[in-house]
C-alpha cells in the first residue's frame, strides 16, 4: 500500500514563498478586511478576464448568489441549470427563491448545449428568467449558440465558470470577459487553478450589476452620498444607508493578497495545465476506446481543472468503485464530478423523477484523474499506466 504522502490528489494548490509573503504582507497591515487588497484585486482579475468589473465575495457560491440576485432573481422565477455541476449551481438559485429546471447535457462532455436548452425551456413553458451555463472542468460551452437561443426567449445569462479561470472559447475572449452573458462567476477554492483558500469573484459588464453586487455582499449597506435615499445624512462622515437586505458575504484582505499573488502567476499555471492536458491525451490513446478524453470544443482553449476522463467500465468489466479503490492502493486519487443534481433526494421531493439521459449517461463513465501544477509528465505517465494495468 502506498503511504498517503505519495498520494497524487485530483487536484493540490501551488503555493510559494511569494504567495506567503503576499499573506504575511496582508497579515502586518492595518486591515485584515475591508482594506486596500479588495479593490486591487478586483481590478487585476478584471484587467485579466477582459471584463469591465469584477465583485470579490467569500466563495463560488455566493458569486452565484450575488449574480442571481443582482439580475432580480426571485420567486416564482424558473432557473436552467445543467443537471452535470456541483449542486451550488442549483441551490443559489433556490436562495432567491426561484425554481429550477434541470437541462440534459452532452453524454460526452457533460455541457450544457444549445439543444439541451431548447428542450429546458419547452419543460420550463415559458417561466425561465435566466439560464446557468457550466464550463465543466473549464472546457467552455458553446456560449454563441446558447447565448443566440437564450435572448431570443428573453433569458439572462449567468456563467457558472467556476472550472474555467484562464480558459478562452469559440471566440478567442477569456471566459469572464461577459462577451455572451451578463455575468460569469469564479471560485478560488484550493483545488481550483487559482486559490484565495476560499473566495470567489463574479465579472460583469454592467456598472448597476457591479454596484448591486457590491452593496449586497456587505448587508446591503450604502456609503456612496450619491446613491443615498435621505439627503440630509451624505454630510455627515459616519452616515451610511441599508438600502436593501444583504448578506456578510465579504473577502478578508488576507485571502484577497493571496489571490493577487497567485493571479501574477496564472499565466504559468495555464501553460503547466495545458502542456499536461496534452501529455494525458498522448498516454491516454492508447487505452482507446475504454478510456475517452473528448475532444475540446472547436475553436476554444481550456485550461482544464479537472481531468475527467470518461471510463467505460461495463466493457473493462470493472466496478467505479473497484477502479478508484485500486488506483488508491497504487497512490493516485481520483474523484467524481458529478452525480447529476436532478437525482439528489432534495430536488427528487421538490420536482420528482425525471430521465436525462445524457448527464445519466455522462455520470456512469466520468471519472476525475489528478492534474494539478506541481504534477510532471512522469506523473501523468505513472497515472495513465496504473489505470491501464487496473482496467486489465
Amino acid at each position: 500500500m502506498t503511504q498517503q504522502a505519495d498520494l497524487l490528489a485530483y487536484g493540490r494548490q501551488d503555493i510559494d514563498e511569494v504567495d506567503i509573503a503576499a499573506a504575511v504582507r496582508a497579515l502586518q497591515s492595518d486591515y485584515l478586511t475591508t482594506g486596500p487588497e479588495i479593490p486591487a484585486f478586483e481590478a487585476e482579475f478584471a484587467r485579466f478576464t477582459g471584463a469591465a468589473h469584477a465583485i470579490a465575495c467569500s466563495n463560488g457560491t455566493t458569486a452565484l448568489h450575488l449574480a442571481l440576485d443582482a439580475l432580480g432573481v426571485g420567486e416564482g422565477d424558473v432557473c436552467i441549470v445543467p443537471s452535470i455541476t456541483f449542486m451550488a449551481t442549483a441551490n443559489a438559485a433556490r436562495y432567491c427563491g426561484a425554481e429550477i429546471v434541470f437541462a440534459d447535457v452532452d453524454p460526452a462532455t457533460g455541457l450544457l448545449t444549445a439543444d439541451t436548452l431548447a428542450d429546458a425551456l419547452e419543460r420550463a413553458g415559458g417561466r425561465a428568467k435566466a439560464v446557468l451555463p457550466v464550463h465543466l472542468a473549464g472546457v467552455p460551452c458553446d456560449m454563441e449558440a446558447i447565448a443566440a437561443l437564450a435572448r431570443q426567449h428573453g433569458l439572462a445569462i449567468i456563467e457558472d465558470s467556476c472550472h474555467a479561470i484562464a480558459s478562452r472559447g469559440a471566440s478567442g475572449a477569456m471566459v469572464g470577459a461577459c462577451t455572451h452573458s451578463e455575468a460569469a462567476t469564479f471560485s478560488f477554492h484550493p483545488v481550483k487553478s487559482l486559490t484565495t483558500g476560499e473566495g470567489g469573484m463574479v465579472t460583469t459588464n454592467s456598472p448597476d450589476l457591479a454596484a448591486r453586487m457590491a452593496r449586497q455582499r456587505s448587508h446591503g449597506i450604502e456609503r456612496d452620498a450619491a446613491r443615498f435615499e435621505r439627503a440630509e445624512g451624505a454630510g455627515e462622515p459616519w452616515y451610511h444607508e441599508m438600502a436593501s437586505l444583504g448578506w456578510n458575504y465579504r473577502l478578508p484582505d488576507i485571502n484577497a493578497a493571496l489571490g493577487r499573488a497567485q493571479l501574477a502567476r496564472m499565466a504559468q499555471f495555464a501553460a503547466k495545465r495545458r502542456a499536461l492536458t496534452v501529455a494525458y491525451r498522448e498516454h491516454l490513446h492508447a487505452l482507446a476506446p475504454l478510456v475517452r478524453l473528448p475532444a475540446d470544443p472547436q475553436g476554444s482553449d481550456p485550461c482544464r481543472h479537472l481531468m475527467n476522463v470518461q471510463i467505460d467500465f461495463e466493457a473493462a468489466g470493472r466496478t467505479r468503485a473497484v477502479v478508484m479503490n485500486a488506483l488508491k492502493e497504487r497512490g493516485i486519487g481520483t474523484q467524481v464530478h458529478y452525480i447529476p443534481v436532478h437525482t439528489q433526494p432534495y430536488y427528487v421531493r421538490r420536482y420528482g423523477c425525471r430521465s436525462l439521459p445524457g448527464a445519466e449517461a455522462h455520470y456512469v463513465q466520468t471519472l476525475s484523474l489528478p492534474l494539478f501544477t506541481r504534477m510532471g509528465t512522469g506523473d501523468v505517465e505513472r497515472v495513465c499506466a496504473a489505470l491501464a494495468e487496473v482496467l486489465g
